[in-house]
């Protein structure tokens, strides 16, 4: 990618769809990776993408979409939950990088996702700092328990698009960027089997 200008929002997903189809194949090209590309990137970044997803070890973004140094400014929390902290990282990717796209990328089999419909059945919730992971992914399990969804996959995917729209509710700097065509919001949950990662809600111009 070309660092002196930024590709607008659908291009951005274009490269990293197209990054995830590399992976899938397994024909990845691991771009960006080398000494030349690192020495150029001391003076500056220009990411194309912020991806805010899950912590999980299987969900290493620039290995998922094949790229390389300097390529995407990666977020992630357990269950991709959004915290302050989360907020002003995404917010300052926008503002001060002018990132054109951000990614909430969630998984199938998300443990954070299984715990909150553990204590949603259970009517019991976890000890310690779990108990403020669940109690963030709650309002999602709550929308796909009304929404007829009761299996942990489909809830990841309610939980993503849950996510993806707070991100633009809660940030007026996000709301913004996205009103005015700056950036856009995909939701995307990633296949551990096949290493496909599958689109489950836009916001803004893609």
């Amino acid at each position: 990618m070309n660092e002196r200008s930024q590709p607008n929002p659908a291009e951005a997903w274009q490269l990293l769809k197209e990054g995830n189809e590399r992976f899938v194949t397994g024909d990845v090209a691991h771009p960006n990776q080398n000494a030349a590309r690192r020495s150029s990137l001391t003076e500056s970044q220009h990411p194309m993408a912020v991806i805010f997803g899950c912590s999980d070890s299987r969900l290493a973004a620039e290995i998922i979409f094949d790229v390389g140094l300097g390529d995407v400014f990666v977020i992630r929390t357990a269950g991709q939950v959004i915290d302050d902290a989360v907020l002003g990282s995404v917010e300052f990717s926008v503002d001060a990088l002018q990132v054109p796209l951000i990614v909430v990328l969630g998984h199938d089999s998300c443990g954070a996702v299984s715990a909150t419909l553990g204590a949603a059945e259970q009517g019991e919730m976890p000890s310690g700092y779990v108990r403020a992971l669940v109690e963030r992914i709650l309002p999602s399990v709550l929308a796909a328990q009304q929404a007829g969804v009761a299996g942990v996959n489909e809830t990841v995917e309610e939980h993503v698009k849950q996510t993806a729209t707070r991100l633009t509710e809660q940030s007026r700097v996000l709301h913004d960027a996205v009103a005015e065509g700056r950036t856009a919001v995909v939701g995307v949950t990633y296949r551990l089997a096949e290493g496909r990662a599958d689109v489950v809600s836009t916001i803004g111009n893609l």
